[in-house]
């Protein structure tokens, strides 16, 4: 029971009256954006909300429950709606090419802000992966179960590696290459690698 109210007690902290809460998001966002989160500081995003820290810390325990707050109620960064269109193609294609999706400049500068921090701080990414990617992966799961189901993907494709495929190679490109994801980055990745390894067995 004491680890249940452990990890519930920093949800159940009071929240920040009227739009004051969203201002202090919005900063946060544009503080992680603009220094990465190593170097952000509470007294920082007080600084760019015109907030004191006092009323950061009644709401929000450590700087990592802060930030993912933050980043996971973005206007920049929103958490994808359900994506159908019918094929396997253009779901992929709405779902990075939309807002918040890849080639959007606020969720890859976060990205780039939190990427070091990752590794190291365990708090970070625990609540990153729980509140930010895990809502993002179960939209994902959900376009590859229907492309399973209207045939688009062979029986014996590794769908957990392929969905992992895109996001994997437009970050290397953006963090690794320096070159900003853009839409036809995204086109090529799906129909010279998505779609034919999806395909399988099927294209034979």
């Amino acid at each position: 029971m004491a680890d249940i109210a452990e990890e519930a007690g920093p949800r159940q902290r009071p929240r920040v009256e009227g739009g004051r809460e969203e201002e202090i998001l919005d900063a946060t966002v544009e503080v992680v954006a603009e220094l990465g989160y190593d170097r952000l500081t509470m007294d920082a995003v007080a600084t760019a909300a015109k907030a004191s820290k006092a009323t950061l810390y009644r709401r929000w325990s450590t700087k990592a429950e802060l930030v993912v707050d933050a980043i996971s109620r973005a206007k920049g960064c929103p958490v994808p709606e359900d994506v159908d269109t019918g094929s396997l193609r253009g779901d992929l294609i709405c779902l990075s090419c939309g807002e918040g999706g890849f080639t959007s400049e606020m969720p890859m500068s976060v990205m780039a802000g939190l990427l070091t921090a990752l590794h190291r701080d365990s708090d970070l990414k625990k609540a990153f992966k729980e509140r930010f990617i895990g809502p993002r992966i179960a939209v994902v799961n959900r376009i590859y179960q229907r492309a399973v189901e209207r045939g688009e993907i062979a029986a014996d494709v590794d769908v957990d590696l392929l969905s992992q495929t895109l996001p994997a190679v437009l970050i290397h490109h953006a963090f690794i290459l320096g070159n900003e994801p853009t839409d036809d980055l995204v086109l090529r990745v799906i129909d010279n690698v998505i779609l034919p390894a999806a395909r399988g067995s099927q294209a034979s």
